[in-house]
């Protein structure tokens, strides 16, 4: 007697077995009653329960349960056309039938998309440097308050002003050094010594003693 394959289609639609939740025999006897591999384009999900039942012929006699079950589904329609026979050595005892595969590419997109979604709604550290700059005057008679307020007056999105000190050069002249942060993308130094470099009446000029990214 044949599988009705169209009743068990629609069975197996919404199931794993034929019956409970373990292969028994009530898929034992479902699975003799069909002759061949089912077409998988007529029949997905019977073509998906009868590779995953394959895998336990060798089993068969010892699985639990009662025929029962499976015999409902036997007579009426004709089984569906064979598909050739697949050798043993080709069956997949551990392979994922297409429709879990996909349903796996499904669930590893969604995931990607929405780690890239957050990733890039995540705000970018901003780059930023400390820098040590020395400011030399023209003399010894340079009024360095005036040189240090004038370089001071300078300001720039991205630039903060820090502390600073006088240091003796010799011959009684003393050069500014002062520390500033920049972001990097923001401040250019070359740009910011031309700057200070304007203040020609008191600035000689300028050189980054140091610098170190924060």
């Amino acid at each position: 007697m044949s599988a009705n394959l169209t009743t068990l289609e629609a069975h197996l639609a919404s199931r794993s077995y034929v019956e409970g939740y373990t292969p028994s025999q009530a898929d034992v006897v479902v699975f003799k009653a069909i002759s061949a591999d089912p077409d998988a384009a007529a029949t997905p999900n019977v073509a998906r329960w009868y590779k995953h039942i394959k895998s336990y012929t060798a089993e068969f006699d010892s699985l639990s349960g009662s025929s029962t079950a499976g015999e409902a589904f036997l007579g009426g329609a004709e089984a569906a056309p064979a598909a050739e026979a697949e050798d043993d050595d080709e069956v997949d005892l551990f392979g994922s039938d297409d429709e879990e595969d996909a349903e796996a590419e499904r669930i590893k997109a969604e995931r990607v998309a929405a780690y890239n979604a957050k990733k890039a709604g995540k705000p970018k550290a901003v780059a930023k440097s400390i820098v040590t700059m020395d400011v030399k005057p023209w003399d010894d008679e340079t009024d360095m308050v005036e040189l240090e307020k004038a370089v001071r007056s300078i300001e720039q999105d991205g630039l903060v002003w820090g502390g600073s000190q006088l240091i003796a050069i010799g011959y009684g002249i003393k050069k500014l050094q002062i520390t500033i942060v920049v972001e990097d993308d923001k401040v250019s130094t070359d740009e910011l010594q031309e700057k200070i470099q304007e203040f020609d009446e008191w600035v000689q000029s300028t050189d980054i003693a140091a610098m170190q990214k924060l």
